[in-house]
C-alpha cells in the first residue's frame, strides 16, 4: 500500500495540474476567437436585391428627401450641392450621395484607451458589444426590474472590461438617479471611461454639451492633442426620426462632435411597421436612404470624419405593437444591412444579440443566438446591443452580461469558419490511428494524438460558465446553476478595482471642475 501512494499522489496531481492549465486564461494570440475576424459568409441578399436597395434608396433620397434639418444643417447640406424645397424638405441628387460617398473613411479605427482594445472596421471585420438606453436593471434574483443607476452603469463597463468577447461599450443604460441631464451625460463619460479602457460610445442630450464632455476628455487622455490623435470615445448620434425627418437637436450633437474630433455612430432606427415599412426590404431602404444622407452631412462638414453607418432597423410584433429585437425577423434585418454595408465599403453597425425575454432564460437564449451568429456571418462590423440586453431594449442585465460573453464566444467561432488544407484534412493522423507507424498498430482514437492536443486550445472555443459535465457530475458538483455562477462571477468581479481606474490626482481633478455623482 505506501509503495502505491506515491504513484497515485502524482498521477491524481498530474491531472489536476492539466485541468488547472486548461482552466487558465488564454493569451490572446492563443485564443480561438479575436476581435475583428472576417465574416461575410452569409449573404441573405443576392447582388440583384442588393442593386435594387441602393436604387430604391437613391431614389427616396431624390424624390422624398428629409425634413426639419437645422437651419445649420441646411446650410451645410444646400452648400453641398442638396436641395431644399419649397415643402422644407431636402432631397440629395444621385451624383452628390455617390460623390459623398467616394470621399468617406471607408477605414475608421476606433480607439480605446489602451491601444491593445483599438477596433479596426473594414471589409467584415466583426465585433461585438454593448449599446443601448435601457431604463431599468434586471434583478435575477428577486425576478424584478428597478431603475438604472450610474453605479450600475460604472458596474457594467467594469465587467465588460475583462470579457474577452465584449470589444466595445456603448453605453447600455441610462443613469436614471442623475435628473438633470449634463450632468447625467458627464457622468456617463466618467463611470464608462472609469470603468473601462475599451472603446466607448455616448450620447448628448443637448449640443451645448458636448463642449463640457470634450473638456472632460481632454483631462483623462491627458490634453486636447492627446484626445485628437486617440479619441476613445464616439458619439452615437440619432441624427434622424423615421420615416425621413432629421432630428434637429442630434444633428447639431453631431456638428459639434465633429468639430471636436470625435466619431459619430450614423443612427437608424426606425421600427418595421410603425416608423419603417413593415417589409424587411423596405426597412432597410429607408435605413439605407436615411443613412446616406448623414453620410451626406458628415462628409460636408468634413470630408473622411470617422462615421459609423449605423443602419438600425428594429423588428415589431404586428400583433401588439411591441418590439420583437429578438426575432428572426430582425436577424434578417440586421444580416441584409451588413451587406449593404460592404456594398458601400464604409464601415457599419446594427443591433443584434437582444432578448425581448424579461429574464436570461431559454427564450433569451434563443433569441440571442439567433441574430448574433446571422450578424457575425454577415461580416457586421460593429454589432451592438450584443449582450445583456433584455425586455425590447428596456432592461439591462449585469448577468446577462456575463453569459453574453460564453455565447459570443460561440457566434465567433462560427464566423470563424472551417479551415482546410493539409493538416486539417488529417489524412496523416488517420493513417497512424488506423493503420499505426513503425510496425505497431493504431490505436483507434484520436484523444492523445499531437494534433488534437496541439490544437484543442487554438480551434475549439470552450465556455466559461456553461455547463458540459455529465449527469453524474452535474450532481456531484451539487447541481451548478448557470444563473448562480454568474452572479458569482459579477461579484468576484466587482470586489476588486477597476483595472481602468483614474491616477487620484486626475480623479481629483475631474471632481473639482465636474459634479460626479460616483463615489471615489
Amino acid at each position: 500500500m505506501n509503495d502505491q501512494t506515491p504513484t497515485t499522489s502524482r498521477r491524481s496531481g498530474g491531472r489536476a495540474a492539466r485541468r488547472a492549465l486548461r482552466a487558465a486564461p488564454l493569451s490572446a494570440e492563443k485564443r480561438a476567437v479575436s476581435p475583428g475576424m472576417q465574416g461575410g459568409q452569409l449573404r441573405v441578399l443576392s447582388d440583384i436585391d442588393i442593386a435594387n436597395i441602393h436604387e430604391a434608396a437613391l431614389t427616396a433620397l431624390e424624390d422624398i428627401g428629409l425634413a426639419d434639418a437645422p437651419d445649420t444643417g441646411v446650410e451645410i447640406l444646400t452648400g453641398a450641392g442638396a436641395i431644399l424645397g419649397d415643402d422644407g424638405r431636402i432631397r440629395f441628387p444621385r451624383a452628390l450621395v455617390e460623390d459623398m460617398l467616394s470621399v468617406a473613411c471607408k477605414d475608421v479605427t476606433l480607439h480605446g484607451r489602451k491601444s491593445e482594445n483599438d477596433l479596426h472596421l473594414n471589409g467584415a471585420r466583426v465585433h461585438f458589444g454593448t449599446a443601448g438606453a435601457a431604463v431599468h436593471l434586471v434583478d435575477v434574483n428577486g425576478r424584478d426590474y428597478r431603475e438604472s443607476t450610474v453605479q450600475d452603469l460604472f458596474d457594467a463597463a467594469r465587467i465588460a472590461d475583462r470579457l474577452d468577447n465584449l470589444h466595445f461599450l456603448q453605453r447600455p443604460m441610462v443613469c436614471r438617479d442623475i435628473l438633470d441631464n449634463y450632468e447625467m451625460d458627464l457622468n456617463t463619460i466618467y463611470a464608462c471611461s472609469r470603468g473601462t479602457t475599451k472603446h466607448i460610445g455616448v450620447s448628448f442630450t443637448e449640443p451645448d454639451y458636448v463642449a463640457g464632455a470634450l473638456d472632460m476628455l481632454h483631462m483623462i487622455a491627458g490634453s486636447e492633442e492627446a484626445w485628437r490623435a486617440r479619441p476613445f470615445v464616439s458619439n452615437s448620434n440619432c441624427f434622424v426620426v423615421p420615416p425621413m425627418k432629421f432630428a434637429t437637436e442630434a444633428c447639431r450633437v453631431m456638428e459639434e462632435c465633429i468639430a471636436g474630433g470625435m466619431p459619430v455612430l450614423l443612427l437608424s432606427a426606425g421600427m418595421a411597421g410603425a416608423t419603417a415599412p413593415s417589409t424587411v426590404a423596405g426597412a432597410i431602404v429607408q435605413a439605407v436612404a436615411e443613412c446616406l444622407a448623414g453620410v451626406v452631412y458628415v462628409n460636408a462638414i468634413k470630408p473622411g470624419h470617422p462615421a459609423i453607418f449605423g443602419t438600425w432597423p428594429l423588428g415589431l410584433d404586428l400583433r401588439t405593437g411591441a418590439m420583437s429585437v429578438g426575432s428572426g425577423e430582425q436577424a434578417l434585418l440586421t444580416s441584409g444591412c451588413a451587406q449593404m454595408h460592404k456594398f458601400y465599403g464604409i464601415p457599419g453597425g446594427a443591433a443584434a444579440g437582444a432578448s425581448d425575454s424579461k429574464l436570461p432564460d431559454m427564450q433569451a437564449g434563443w433569441e440571442q443566438m439567433c441574430s448574433s451568429v446571422m450578424a457575425g456571418l454577415s461580416g457586421l462590423n460593429m454589432v451592438y446591443e450584443a449582450a445583456g440586453m433584455h425586455a425590447s431594449l428596456l432592461g439591462f442585465c449585469h448577468e446577462s452580461l456575463i453569459l453574453g460573453d460564453d455565447l459570443i464566444g460561440q457566434a465567433l467561432r462560427c464566423v470563424r469558419g472551417i479551415e482546410v488544407n493539409e493538416e486539417t484534412l488529417a489524412l496523416d493522423v488517420m493513417r497512424k490511428t488506423c493503420l499505426g507507424t513503425d510496425g505497431t498498430d493504431g490505436v483507434g482514437h484520436y484523444l492523445g494524438s499531437q494534433q488534437t492536443l496541439g490544437r484543442m486550445e487554438s480551434d475549439y472555443v470552450y465556455p466559461n460558465l456553461g455547463d458540459r459535465t455529465s449527469p453524474k457530475e452535474w450532481l456531484e458538483n451539487e447541481k451548478p446553476d448557470l444563473i448562480v455562477n454568474a452572479t458569482a462571477k459579477k461579484e468576484a468581479i466587482l470586489a476588486e478595482p477597476s483595472i481602468a481606474q483614474f491616477d487620484p490626482i486626475l480623479d481629483q481633478a475631474i471632481r473639482e471642475r465636474f459634479n460626479i455623482h460616483l463615489p471615489q
